[in-house]
């Protein structure tokens, strides 16, 4: 018997759970590919979806996109880019107040912050409650609530956002290094000392990476829920699709294009600028 054949049989016997699997656990991969597959089929049969049906669709598609070409504002133009600096102010104010309104909640749902779950586990499940409602499903509450108009839309993204941000922050706050804490604590330093001057300037950059990050985001959030009535962009976008003014829709989808893509990398710069600006620090 050569020594590798000794090193496999010691290691065999050293690690028989390695080796010698049992049935269960060499089958539980192939078994959970099949049942993802087959709730795949059972998916596709249950919505109806027919191949022969998407293929026939596709010549509609193509004579869509030829008649968006090319595309016209018309004489609308003016009309278009208040509707756009609509929806660019309702993510950038409905992203703002949520943010501003998140971090002293998110402090309450950090364990380093608040140690009794007691009054951790309600703040963070509801928090999880805020965050599980979509965005657009808040837009037709508060347009209820508030009427149509972007009003509710800066209310829609700021509910929403407030849950996410509860959660976001509050993990940022609990990756904090806690030695900057400890240190103003041993110097004599209160809570809020410890806060302020040993959790925030630690947390600010990651809380403010995210807000940016936020903002570009919801800037094609914005135009969703326009769509619904929250005004902006998008509800000019659903008028012009409503009447089949195609070039019309193919100008707006072009400005929302271009504002997402300008935001995108304003915001992208700032992050790396924060991101920079902590390393160094």
């Amino acid at each position: 018997m050569t020594k590798q054949e000794i090193d496999t049989r010691e290691m065999r016997a050293r690690y028989p759970d390695v080796f010698d699997r049992p049935a269960s656990a060499r089958l539980a991969t192939p078994a959970m590919i099949v049942a993802a597959f087959a709730i795949l089929i059972y998916g596709l049969v249950d919505l109806d979806f027919s191949p022969s049906r998407f293929f026939a669709g596709l010549s509609q598609l193509g004579w869509i996109g030829l008649m968006m070409i090319p595309p016209d504002p018309g004489s609308s133009l003016p009309v278009y880019l208040k509707a756009l600096g609509e929806t660019l102010s309702i993510a950038l104010l409905g992203t703002t107040l949520a943010a501003i309104f998140a971090l002293p909640v998110s402090l309450l749902a950090a364990r380093n912050v608040v140690a009794s779950n007691i009054l951790r586990f309600p703040v963070r499940r509801v928090l999880d409650s805020i965050r599980g409602v979509d965005t657009l499903i808040w837009a037709l509450v508060w347009i209820n609530v508030v009427g149509l108009g972007p009003f509710a839309g800066v209310l829609a993204i700021a509910v929403a956002d407030f849950g996410a941000f509860g959660k976001l922050f509050s993990e940022a706050i609990e990756g904090a290094d806690q030695k900057q804490v400890e240190g103003i604590r041993a110097s004599g330093g209160s809570a809020l000392h410890e806060i302020r001057f040993g959790l925030l300037p630690q947390v600010l950059p990651v809380i403010a990476g995210q807000v940016l990050y936020f903002i570009e985001s919801n800037t094609r959030s914005a135009t969703i829920i326009g769509i619904v009535g929250a005004g902006g962009i998008g509800l000019q976008l659903a008028e012009q699709i409503r009447v089949l003014e195609w070039q019309k829709v193919s100008f707006l989808i072009l400005m929302i294009l271009v504002a997402v893509a300008a935001i995108d990398f304003i915001s992208g710069k700032l992050r790396f600028a924060i991101i920079g600006r902590r390393a160094v620090a």
